[in-house]
């Protein structure tokens, strides 16, 4: 256990380096190009000064997991599997910055177009579980020690949490360091799980994912360099639930990714609510854009969805160990 630990260790390491080593040559790259992000003009007025940061950034996350798995586990199928869902869509992530900030079309992809794209992302993953790794169909019930067996509803279940996770994270990288900062403590628990469960390498990738962010901080941390943009926002969503997928902890990442959860329903509940009575929720959605609202200032934000994140990761490593003890 020990070498694994600390391979899990050097693996966050290796991952933060890449990035801080990286960053100061992209970054200026991404400028040049002209590669800026588009601000919402109905959002906190304070926003509008981020215009033209570049974006796309997510790059860098992508470009560290993927060295730093290669090095550290390179002959894991299951951590390459991870790799490639997180590839998959951060490229459908990357296609939509490239419309939106190359090609000057605001909305980017059209939201079919997104969604047929990480529903066919989602099927083959899914078939991929089932047929290759042989994982089956079922899913932890948290603190119960049961399975539940979905049989064919489990590919549709998949889709279902992949393309919420990968969207909620989205929503969640509305300032800066924000969805860095709390997917890192995400990383930790699964990989603290991944660890427990002996899946070795899914650790490693968890720790690559965790050291990728970190680094990444160094440049997305306020005041902003520069964005991960959908290119890193959905390639992280994809990576967190291709790693609950793999431990089949799908519904623990619920508690989990507890901000992922709060920030969607944020949004949900403000739709729902306006369109029913013409009245808010919130005074903005997503719940960071809310509070931002109420006086607080951006960093005080972050800070504290950051404890929050810590507290969810927490609570989700106690839910998995009383399942792990109900099971046994």
């Amino acid at each position: 256990m020990q070498e694994y630990f600390n391979a899990v260790i050097i693996s966050v390491v290796i991952a933060a380096i890449i990035c801080i080593v990286l960053g100061p040559f992209m970054i200026p790259y991404l400028t040049r190009l002209k590669i800026g992000q588009n601000i919402r003009e109905d959002g906190p007025q304070r926003h509008l000064a981020k215009a033209g940061t570049p974006t796309m950034g997510g790059i860098l996350i992508i470009t560290a997991v993927m060295v730093t798995v290669f090095i550290m586990a390179g002959s894991s199928e299951k951590a390459l599997a991870a790799v490639l869902v997180m590839l998959a869509f951060g490229g459908i992530g990357f296609w939509d910055d490239y419309i939106k900030v190359v090609l000057k079309r605001s909305l980017g992809l059209r939201a079919r177009e997104k969604i047929g794209l990480q529903l066919l992302a989602g099927l083959l993953f899914g078939l991929l579980l089932i047929y290759y790794f042989h994982r089956g169909t079922g899913i932890l019930i948290p603190f119960s020690g049961m399975e539940l067996d979905l049989g064919k509803w489990y590919i549709p279940f998949l889709i279902i949490v992949l393309i919420a996770t990968a969207n909620s994270v989205n929503l969640t990288d509305g300032l800066d360091g924000l969805a860095a900062g709390v997917t890192v403590f995400t990383a930790i628990a699964l990989g603290v799980i991944s660890l427990l469960l002996k899946q070795y390498s899914l650790a490693i990738f968890c720790a690559a994912l965790c050291g990728a962010c970190i680094g990444f901080l160094f440049f997305n941390r306020y005041p902003a360099r520069v964005f991960m943009g959908d290119t890193g926002s959905m390639a992280l969503g994809g990576a967190i639930a291709a790693v609950a997928a793999l431990t089949k902890t799908e519904l623990i990442l619920i508690i989990i990714g507890g901000i992922f959860v709060i920030e969607a329903l944020s949004v949900i509940l403000q739709v729902i609510s306006y369109q029913a009575t013409r009245r808010r929720i919130f005074l903005m959605s997503p719940l960071h854009h809310h509070f931002e609202l109420k006086g607080w200032s951006e960093t005080k934000v972050v800070k504290w969805f950051w404890f929050m994140a810590f507290i969810f990761m927490l609570l989700g490593i106690i839910a998995f160990l009383i399942t792990r003890m109900e099971v046994g």
